[in-house]
């Protein structure tokens, strides 16, 4: 049967804008760098088969691999911006483990202002299960806030594990009021994740939309027809690349990025103290009072306390070894240190990666490869 797709018709369609489904790029067969390229062959096949995925999609999705596409980030922001043109409801989708780090740096002026903005704050199953979510909610009312977004309501849910799917769809049904629904976000906070249960749960198609522990998938909008006209769009993930996804190997990403709830680490510490997150960061308590510092991380990232004296040294001895997962040819001399005086209970946030709660009246260095964020904000737990 795959003889009848011929050259010709495969190049008509490809004239009409074929898309891979799963990652939205338009299909073509000529530049195999760049995305949406599958070969002519392997083009008949899919479209012969309806399953339309490029040779990028299919090797993530069959054997997880990354193939890098000349993207660049002005192209990322240009797709978000035509949004502004449109009168639709905006999911912003954050991970709640890394707030700041999806954090979009005027997101209003991208989407337009008269656009309303629903926040949902996905993998709240990774944080402790005692969380007060009420004021979890508050706290992250003031984080938008600090950004110049009052959200028209924040849903807290985990696309993994989604338990009150129901009760999303309900809300944005609500809020969007006969209008078409585009889905933002940064790189790797779930976003497709989401849009495939959205998408089960109304079909029974699963992962459709692929997905990865992997920034950047989605390559460019990728439109789900609603009941009633209307369009559910998924945009491609904002690059921010200070976080630590940037500076770690695929298979390092595993270890870095947690999967399961965070289980809180609390640490008696002593001035001039050091604590190694794995070989990725470090923490120096350098003056106050001895005290309570909390870290919270990858479950089985390990943690590693040593005098501040002699911490340079360590680092240079045993990073990649008893400091493990650590990028790629790294020194000391390659972490950079950022310093905080500290006069509330606050998080030293490592981006990408977790942080470490600390209280008031103490002075405190955060360290991370260089172009990786290392930020203070007021207490998260």
């Amino acid at each position: 049967m795959t003889d009848e797709v011929t050259d010709a018709y495969v190049q008509e369609q490809l004239n009409e804008g074929l898309r891979c489904v799963g990652c939205g790029a338009l299909m073509q067969i000529t530049e195999p760098q760049n995305a949406g390229y599958l070969p002519l062959s392997a083009l008949k096949k899919a479209i012969d088969s309806e399953e339309l995925f490029c040779q990028r999609c299919f090797r993530l999705r069959h054997y997880n691999e990354i193939q890098p596409v000349e993207l660049t980030d002005d192209d990322f922001a240009d797709l978000l911006h035509q949004i502004s043109d449109t009168k639709s409801l905006i999911v912003y989708v954050m991970d709640v483990f890394d707030v700041t780090g999806s954090e979009i740096s005027g997101l209003p002026r991208f989407v337009g202002q008269d656009n309303p903005i629903l926040v949902v704050a996905n993998k709240i199953d990774l944080l402790p299960k005692l969380l007060n979510k009420r004021r979890l909610k508050n706290w992250l009312q003031a984080e938008l806030k600090s950004q110049g977004i009052q959200p028209a309501d924040i849903f807290l849910t985990s696309a993994t594990h989604p338990k009150n799917l129901d009760d999303l769809l309900e809300t944005i049904d609500d809020l969007r009021q006969d209008r078409d629904v585009y889905v933002v976000g940064v790189t790797n906070v779930g976003k497709s994740t989401l849009i495939n249960q959205i998408i089960k749960s109304r079909t029974g198609i699963q992962d459709l939309i692929t997905t990865s522990r992997f920034p950047g998938t989605t390559l460019d909008r990728i439109v789900i027809p609603l009941s009633d006209g209307k369009d559910l769009i998924d945009t491609p993930g904002i690059i921010k690349r200070d976080q630590m996804a940037y500076v770690l190997s695929n298979k390092d990403l595993k270890y870095a990025l947690p999967k399961n709830e965070i289980k809180p680490r609390t640490y008696q510490l002593n001035p001039e103290q050091t604590l190694f997150i794995g070989g990725l960061a470090r923490f120096d308590f350098e003056s106050g009072e001895r005290t309570a510092i909390t870290a919270y991380f990858e479950n089985n990232l390990k943690l590693h306390r040593t005098k501040l004296a002699g911490a340079d040294e360590l680092y240079d001895k045993h990073v990649g070894e008893l400091l493990q997962p650590a990028p790629s040819g790294i020194s000391t001399h390659e972490l950079i240190k950022h310093e905080f005086n500290v006069t509330e209970k606050s998080d030293i946030v490592f981006s990408g990666l977790g942080w470490m709660t600390v209280p008031a009246d103490i002075k405190v260095s955060g360290w991370a490869p260089k172009g990786v964020s290392v930020l203070i904000r007021k207490a998260m737990i």
